[in-house]
């Protein structure tokens, strides 16, 4: 699950990165409203932490931005400023929540994975695939009910298929979502190679089909088709 965080107070956003890594998050940062820009035209995020106050522009206009380019990623305000007609304003214009500083980490991650459950699992806990079913709170896997040991990396790999279920994933929005995108192409490929091998292995040692299939020079598709 890839996040970005707009934030100029450069300790706190290494801190909310730092936090949200240790929740399994893939986290990016930018602290002014050029580079947020820039990120939000370029990549695709499951949820933006956004502040309202930046270097060179407002949150505001970064909000308007995602909804004039039908963007779907989820937003949450994070803001100082503590005003109703703020709060409204960032709502209508296409924010999911508003926490107002100082938050404690934990309640910014929990709002945060709130967000994700409503937009990509209908307000779930729980996605299902056939024989296959993720827990998202206890990030637990499971294939006719018997638990699945999986790394970081695969699950998340999971998390992520079964998220686009039936879509072609390109190798560069796995590069994107899953790991820095300083990594070398083919590095990276060969990793998301590896990763995929591992993940079917397990899988099908638990008695599931090979939904994940290969799609030679346009990436990867889960399907039972």
């Amino acid at each position: 699950m890839k996040l970005l965080i707009v934030e100029d107070e450069k300790e706190l956003a290494a801190s909310i990165a730092s936090y949200l890594k240790n929740e399994n998050y893939t986290c990016e940062v930018a602290s002014n409203f050029k580079q947020a820009l820039d990120k939000i035209e370029t990549s695709d995020y499951e949820c933006i932490a956004l502040d309202i106050t930046l270097p060179g522009g407002s949150g505001m206009e970064l909000l308007k931005e995602l909804k004039n380019n039908k963007k779907t990623d989820g937003v949450i305000i994070i803001s100082a400023k503590n005003s109703i007609d703020d709060r409204i304003n960032g709502l209508r214009l296409g924010a999911d929540d508003y926490l107002v500083k100082p938050f404690h980490l934990s309640e910014l991650a929990a709002r945060i994975n709130a967000i994700i459950r409503r937009k990509m699992y209908s307000g779930n806990n729980v996605i299902r695939f056939n024989e296959i079913s993720i827990d998202t709170m206890a990030k637990e896997v499971k294939v006719k009910e018997d638990p699945v040991e999986l790394t970081r990396k695969e699950y998340e790999l999971l998390v992520y298929f079964l998220s686009n279920q039936r879509k072609v994933i390109s190798k560069n929005a796995l590069i994107s979502h899953l790991w820095s995108q300083e990594m070398g192409t083919g590095e990276s490929a060969d990793i998301i190679y590896t990763h995929i091998k591992n993940l079917r292995k397990k899988l099908s040692e638990k008695g599931c089909g090979d939904y994940i299939r290969s799609l030679y020079g346009m990436g990867y598709k889960l399907t039972d088709q």
